[in-house]
């Protein structure tokens, strides 16, 4: 008789608590088929380990078997790493920890791995807004993401991290299955790396997550010094510096002067043109020696 397969589920976390709880709960209403067990790996990226207090709570409330473990240097890349490091499972699921699940989340991933012989399967991430947001938020479509049929295969450039499963076994051998090197588009480096190794991964548009959207990521600051740090740090990919410096060479100036004809035509415009000029000039000014956003992520 065949051992029911197992899935760790792991999430890395820094300082947020509340959003944390309310994934870890929508984890413990998972549904399973009897199909596979599951657990959780809680990876705190604060060295005060101000997520202990909550992954414990959630273990003795829930049942769901927890591991946490801790990752003082901040960053994203080594805070994968640990989380794969105490992971049990045949299989391992990432979702990060302003993510909510569907109940059937990991069925569904589960079951669209089996059914297209992939490596892993990997679902869409749908924003959720608690509250209300300017109508230009909704309109520009600015936390909206791409989406596939189900059983596409997928690129490199379309691998994240934020809702996928992965054979575990796909890591054996790898030194540093995330690089930490790469501040940002670390789970793109990733895919990148695994397809080249021969394995295949889809997509599963049944599997959906939703993003909560805090009225910060509204702020037209938060927007564009994000957009920065991204253009700053897509430099890190190997395959993509020289071309899209190259690109950024032309794209910025048409996003610059293009923006007192978005600005005329509404907030909507206005933003879309500000985020796209922030990226180019972000790249511009690290290819320039200038690191425009000093830390490693936008907060605020």
């Amino acid at each position: 008789m065949m051992a029911t397969p197992h899935i760790s589920v792991c999430i890395c976390t820094y300082k947020r608590i509340a959003l944390l709880t309310r994934l870890l709960k929508g984890l413990a209403r998972q549904e399973t088929d009897d199909l596979f067990s599951y657990s959780v790996v809680v990876a705190d990226n604060d060295r005060e380990e101000a997520a202990r207090a909550a992954a414990a709570e959630f273990a003795a409330q829930s049942g769901v078997p927890v591991v946490y473990c801790v990752e003082p240097r901040q960053n994203i890349a080594l805070t994968r790493n640990e989380a794969l490091r105490n992971a049990t499972g045949d299989l391992v699921a990432f979702i990060d920890d302003d993510e909510c699940p569907t109940d059937r989340w990991l069925a569904t991933l589960f079951r669209a791995r089996l059914e297209h012989a992939a490596d892993g399967v990997l679902g869409p991430v749908k924003p959720q807004f608690d509250d209300p947001p300017p109508k230009w938020v909704v309109e520009g479509r600015f936390y909206d993401r791409a989406t596939y049929p189900t059983g596409f295969v997928i690129d490199w450039r379309k691998g994240r991290t934020g809702n996928v499963l992965l054979r575990k076994s796909i890591f054996d051998g790898v030194q540093s299955p995330f690089r930490p090197e790469f501040l940002s588009g670390e789970d793109q480096d990733f895919f990148r790396r695994m397809i080249e190794r021969g394995h295949k991964f889809v997509w599963c548009d049944e599997a959906i997550a939703y993003e909560t959207v805090p009225p910060i990521r509204w702020k037209r600051s938060f927007m564009a010094k994000r957009a920065l740090l991204q253009g700053a740090v897509s430099l890190a990919h190997p395959t993509s510096r020289a071309a899209a410096i190259g690109k950024s060479v032309v794209a910025a100036p048409i996003y610059l002067g293009a923006l007192p004809i978005a600005l005329a035509l509404g907030q909507r415009w206005f933003m879309t043109c500000l985020v796209k000029l922030c990226d180019h000039l972000g790249r511009l000014l690290v290819a320039a020696g200038i690191k425009p956003i000093r830390q490693p992520y936008v907060t605020e």
